[in-house]
């Protein structure tokens, strides 16, 4: 039987973000995957005070990174896709016979609860909305709260994505690299029509949502738009792009959507995940208790 000759991680992990382009994954998972083995690279070279290689790895090696992360403020959550993506990546070293096995099935998942998705109500998001300043952020938010449209998916929008005429917005290799229709309702149709007619600028750019400073409209001012926003409401609640997401399907499990027709407007591929939007108060709960 032939030597195994052995690899270092740095060409290992090219390799990997290699094999997740052939298969087509999305840029922000090929992105996720790399940041977080980069970053486990140069803390084992520092460990180690030089290159390592693959078969150097030890179980060892990744609880103290993953100790590490938590005393970097990482949360539970954060460290479990940490976790899951050594997973994968050594699952694809033991297809390439980098490794004999896959050590970091020993890693044991950390445990934390679940918190309840933050969610704004009609009333709310009626009231952030007005309150919005910036014109074409504006917009940005009225479309993530009418589709549920996650803020990377909204940043890349084309103008030929969003079809007025038809009213549906086509979202092409969305999360997972799945594409996806979504209806444009009456409400988001008027706002859309106005946008293009009054507030995109004249801009080269085939971006749908576009600033004329860089022809794009990126996550960041999207953001800070929301902290300022909700700043001046005098807020507690945390808003971001992805709470939108979050009332979007909360508002849909709240006026009786079917789950399946949730899951498929929101681009999840399992179920389970939608289930996580049906938010039961205790008054909710009693009145369910009642009915026995």
């Amino acid at each position: 039987m032939p030597t195994r000759k052995p690899i270092l991680l740095t060409k290992a992990i090219d390799e990997f973000i290699h094999y997740l382009k052939s298969k087509e994954r999305s840029k922000e998972t090929e992105r996720g995957y790399n940041i977080v083995l980069q970053n486990f690279k140069a803390y084992l070279e520092k460990e180690m005070n030089g290159q390592a290689y693959v078969d150097e790895i030890t179980v060892n090696h990744m609880e103290d990174y993953l100790s590490y992360r938590k005393d970097q403020g990482d949360q539970p959550i954060t460290r479990n896709k940490s976790l899951y993506i050594f997973r994968s990546f050594f699952n694809y070293l033991v297809r390439k016979d980098h490794v004999e096995r896959n050590i970091s099935l020993n890693l044991e998942p950390i445990q934390y609860q679940q918190k309840e998705r933050v969610y704004l109500l009609p009333e709310e998001m009626v009231t952030l909305i007005e309150a919005v300043d910036h014109a074409i952020v504006k917009s940005a938010v009225i479309t993530m709260a009418n589709t549920g449209l996650r803020v990377s998916e909204l940043c890349h929008l084309t103008l030929a994505d969003v079809d007025l005429k038809n009213k549906v917005i086509k979202v092409r290799q969305g999360k997972g690299n799945k594409d996806r229709s979504i209806p444009i309702n009456d409400k988001l149709h008027q706002e859309l029509t106005l946008y293009l007619k009054d507030h995109r600028p004249l801009v080269s750019s085939d971006r749908f949502f576009a600033t004329s400073k860089t022809g794009t409209l990126s996550r960041q001012t999207i953001n800070h738009e929301l902290e300022v926003t909700t700043n001046k409401l005098g807020w507690s609640k945390h808003v971001t792009a992805h709470i939108l997401r979050h009332s979007f399907a909360s508002s849909l499990v709240r006026n009786n959507a079917p789950l399946p027709a949730v899951q498929k407007l929101m681009g999840h591929s399992d179920l389970r995940v939608t289930s996580l939007y049906i938010h039961q108060n205790m008054d909710q709960l009693q009145q369910a208790v009642n009915l026995i």
